[in-house]
């Protein structure tokens, strides 16, 4: 009799592990951020095989914000993988961080095998019903031939509108599983572009609007950088002569030197605009919910996402498309018309730069300021001077890092990192983790509150067993200053100390016994040799810097909650 087809010992298997990687690999995710665990152990084994980097971290959170941090830094999906139950809980911080700053991830969790469901398994939760809230997408992989499809469906939805993060468990059977290869769908090729520029009325009308405007100005946040629209935005500028102000990633568009950028007249220009364009930032808290723009000027809002145009703030004209295209199609439909408004304009700029000049030579004095304990603006200035063109600066901390959004001005688009508006402490090492690794020849630079720092700074060890070297700064008040400074205007000075006091902890210590570099800095004409020494060290490093804890910056002071 013929042989009517393979044996079964013939048929190409596959685990639901190998599965994973295979797929991670076809959207391009070439690092994974993890803690191990006995539930996921299967697409470690994948990964070796696809050639995906394995960076194994000592606290899930630190996976999850380097997942985030990598995805910024790239333009491409992050990826962390964590066990079920408390590895999946760890995770919740990073993942909600990247849900609010509108960061495409994957977090894949962990699951107790299907075979138990409802026994009891170990570490056995919720976690679907868990991450629904804070992604945009979560479900379970209900079965070995599905991991490779879900995978993708997940990147999918992490591209969807404005940037997020998407959650999968893999519950342990359907992971360790093997499936015929042949019966398992491994997309590769799946993705339809998303680089809306928008209704094109809108655009005529945009562009109109700039060109005739006598006083307009222009905000460009993260989105810009989301978008890679960099140039874009650059060639708009400068085609109509708009001052821009920068915002979160989107800082470093235009470099510190362009004529058109500024930093400290935001108030004036938005008091005083008669046409202000906010580029993919959100009416939030840090806008005042849209209550620091005049009631008078035309206001224009432009974002990947419907839901977030004309929230908090009614706006005249709103744009839902990329910011890449719209802005490159506003500059297109600018270009032959006559720019009536451009009489007055050199004006409009001559008035914003004053402001900006009269802000910058107040606070000179205390930028340069030989004061001991060091003023937070002298510690901030240091490293503003230290930045290179290829620096990347990460910001991790309350008081002393809001002093640094003042003063460090990143030099290229790219350069800069915040948590964003979740306002997350503890993203500094892993951020700094994923930048250094996929940007290895960029130098990356981190300030820490000493609070920040203490939330993830175990993973500093991680940094030195990857060798990824970074130059950490800790500016030191030994306080959670940032709240006690709300304490003191709410209560008084004599309960300003309660709950948010820490230890004088010489982190340089820390950093020399896990073997990287570390230094002690008091007196402020040391802060630059120290920050140069670390440079040259090849090490990660942590120079803790003394700033006077009685000092607290122009932000907190401001801060709404705290009226």
């Amino acid at each position: 009799m013929a042989n009517s087809g393979p044996s079964a010992d013939d048929t190409e298997l596959i685990s639901g592990g190998h599965l994973v990687a295979k797929a991670l690999r076809a959207e391009g995710v070439d690092t994974i951020f993890t803690l191990c665990g006995g539930h996921i152990i299967d697409i470690y084994d994948g990964c070796v095989d696809e050639g995906i980097s394995v960076i194994d971290v000592r606290h899930e959170q630190v996976a999850a914000h380097a997942a985030d941090g990598y995805a910024r830094i790239t333009g491409r999906p992050g990826c962390a993988v964590v066990t079920a139950g408390p590895g999946t809980t760890d995770a919740v911080t990073g993942v909600a961080n990247a849900f609010r700053a509108e960061s495409p991830l994957l977090l894949i969790g962990g699951q107790g095998a299907l075979a138990q469901h409802k026994m009891g398994s170990l570490q056995d939760l919720p976690h679907v019903d868990m991450m629904s809230p804070i992604t945009k997408f979560a479900a379970t992989v209900p079965h070995t031939e599905r991991v490779a499809d879900l995978v993708s469906m997940a990147f999918r939805e992490c591209h969807h509108g404005a940037p997020g993060p998407s959650f999968l468990e893999i519950p342990r059977d359907v992971l360790d599983a093997k499936v015929p290869v042949d019966r398992a769908r491994v997309p590769a090729s799946y993705r339809a572009s998303t680089r809306s520029a928008g209704d094109p009325e809108a655009i005529e009308r945009l562009a109109d609007l700039l060109v005739h405007a006598e006083k307009p100005c222009i905000l460009l946040g993260n989105q810009v950088w989301t978008c890679r629209a960099t140039d874009s935005a650059v060639e708009l500028v400068r085609a109509l002569d708009v001052p821009a102000f920068m915002n979160g990633a989107g800082r470093g568009t235009l470099a510190p030197q362009d004529p058109l950028h500024f930093q400290l007249a935001r108030r004036h220009a938005f008091a005083h605009a008669d046409l202000i364009v906010i580029v993919g930032t959100p009416f939030d808290f840090r806008m005042g919910y849209g209550r620091r723009l005049s009631p008078q000027a035309t206001v224009v809002q432009i974002d990947l996402d419907y839901r977030t145009v004309g929230r908090n703030r009614d706006v005249d004209l709103g744009i839902v498309g990329d910011a890449d295209a719209v802005l490159r199609a506003t500059a297109q439909a600018a270009s032959g018309r006559p720019a009536n408004g451009s009489a007055t304009r050199k004006e409009w700029l001559r008035e914003l730069r004053e402001v900006e000049q009269a802000a910058y030579d107040k606070r000179l004095p205390r930028q340069l300021s030989d004061a001991s304990p060091i003023d937070p603006y002298r510690l901030v200035h240091e490293i503003n001077e230290f930045l290179t063109e290829d620096s990347i600066y990460i910001g991790d901390g309350g008081d002393v890092v809001t002093f640094s959004g003042q003063v460090v001005q990143p030099k290229a688009p790219g350069h800069w990192m915040d948590p964003g508006p979740l306002g997350t402490l503890g993203v500094g090492v892993p951020f700094a983790m994923a930048a250094k690794h996929a940007r290895p020849d960029q130098e990356v630079v981190c300030l820490f509150g000493d609070g920040a720092f203490s939330l993830t700074g175990w993973d500093f060890e991680t940094m030195v067993r990857f060798d990824l070297p970074f130059v950490g700064i800790v500016g030191n008040n030994s306080s959670m200053n940032q709240i006690r400074y709300g304490q003191a205007q709410k209560y008084g000075a004599d309960r300003d100390r309660v709950g948010n006091t820490l230890g004088d902890v010489p982190y340089s210590e820390f950093a020399r016994m896990l073997g990287g570099h570390g230094e002690e800095v008091r007196d402020p004409a040391e802060i630059g040799p120290a920050l140069l020494r670390a440079r040259e060290s090849g090490k990660p490093s942590l120079i803790n810097v003394w700033i006077d804890p009685d000092v607290y910056a122009p932000g907190t002071m401001n801060q709404t909650m705290y009226k």
